[in-house]
């Protein structure tokens, strides 16, 4: 079985257009069943703000598949001591530490 990493930006879309092929590079590994992550770096959109997008350029992808930078820094602070978060970001990186069980504190 593979296991398949992609990230979005230049390799999926540019510009928020489909790269041509791309379309069908992903609906073939989602049709194998071979498991599928779509990184990337941008902590702005939320996993559903991501599929949306891509299904927008006509790419569907689950919304599991996606792995943001702000669901891995939930990750990580899942991993770390305390459940408060004062957070400085995007509405998505406020979205992922909710999610991961933090509560959420302002000034």
């Amino acid at each position: 079985m593979k296991n398949i990493i992609c990230d979005i930006d230049g390799v999926l879309l540019h510009d928020n257009k489909l790269i041509p092929g791309s379309d069908k590079f992903i609906h073939r590994i989602l049709e194998q069943g071979n498991p599928l992550v779509i990184l990337t770096n941008y902590p702005v959109q939320t996993g559903k703000d991501l599929q949306n997008r891509l299904g927008a350029a006509g790419i569907n992808v689950p919304e599991t598949c996606f792995y943001t930078s702000a669901m891995a820094t939930a990750d990580f602070l899942k991993h770390q001591t305390g459940t408060k978060a004062f957070v400085i970001g995007e509405g998505a990186l406020t979205h992922e530490l909710y999610n991961a069980g933090f509560t959420i504190t302002v000034v």
